[in-house]
């Protein structure tokens, strides 16, 4: 009985060794693509944060009703004002995480636990779309209800809902408001506007409603990349067994590595593979 517990201990710790390079290394892609797209990235003061993405945060604000101010606020708290290795590298500017129906990439980094799956996105732009998508369900439902100029009551709502867990969030996103003027960017509607933006936000949160789980709950690895320590596709331990149709192209996409890693890791001289071989595809 104590040599299996030991076993089965010395196998934890081996997996989430495996599990943390095969992250370390889909991070150093996902960091050396950003880096290429942005070769001269500059830090962010708040004022150039500001400047740089008011414009979408008016645009989300006059489709759905989220005060530009409580948008921006959030941006500039959840990013560290565009400075975060989420933010810079992923493009992620709301900490939002992985979830089953995620269909792009991911980038790794402790949260609430070890190696949590956050999305990446094409730029700082869909970051901010999909924030809107993130609060449109039902347990933010009642903040659409509320005035799209509104900040004070969104910066408390969004802390009921349970969008963070720290006391003092709606105190921080009004203090940055304030501080910044960031209301400048909120814009009053009419009755008759708002009654219609309610009505189409909400036929949209009643739409989402049976799909909540799928689209709203946090997944450790993202759907598209295989679980490490196992695979659709045979993998054993550290190697993965070739099948018809594979190529070392598309089994470097899959652990997300090159074709000459691949190659150096199995010392081959060429690209030639076959059926049934084992390829050592972690280090």
């Amino acid at each position: 009985m104590k040599k299996t517990l030991i076993f089965c201990a010395l196998a934890i710790v081996f997996l989430s060794s495996c599990k943390t390079r095969q992250y370390s290394r889909n991070n150093k892609q996902i960091e050396k693509a950003a880096n290429k797209e942005n070769p001269n990235f500059s830090t962010y003061t708040t004022v150039a944060y500001i400047d740089a993405f008011k414009a979408v945060a008016i645009e989300e604000m006059n489709k759905y009703g989220i005060p530009a101010s409580i948008t921006l606020a959030q941006g500039i708290l959840e990013s560290d004002k565009g400075n975060s290795s989420l933010a810079k590298y992923a493009n992620n500017h709301f900490g939002i995480k992985c979830t089953s129906d995620w269909k792009g990439k991911a980038y790794y980094k402790d949260d609430d636990k070890n190696n949590d799956c956050f999305r990446v996105y094409k730029d700082a732009r869909e970051s901010y779309k999909d924030h809107s998508e993130f609060l449109k369900r039902k347990r933010y439902s009642f903040l659409f209800e509320l005035d799209k100029n509104d900040y004070k009551n969104w910066a408390i709502g969004l802390k009921t809902a349970g969008y963070a867990t720290n006391p003092k969030y709606p105190d921080l996103l009004i203090g940055i408001i304030e501080k910044y003027q960031l209301n400048q960017y909120d814009s009053p509607e009419s009755e008759k506007d708002k009654i219609a933006r309610e009505d189409r936000v909400f036929s949209e949160i009643n739409a989402n409603i049976p799909e909540e789980k799928k689209k709203f709950t946090p997944v450790a690895v993202a759907p598209k990349d295989p679980p490490v320590g196992e695979s659709n596709t045979a993998l054993v331990g550290n190697y993965y067994t070739v099948k018809q149709g594979d190529t070392l192209f598309k089994i470097s996409q899959l652990y997300k590595i090159t074709v000459d890693e691949l190659k150096e890791l199995n010392k081959m001289t060429d690209n030639n593979i076959k059926i049934g071989q084992k390829l050592l595809v972690v280090k």
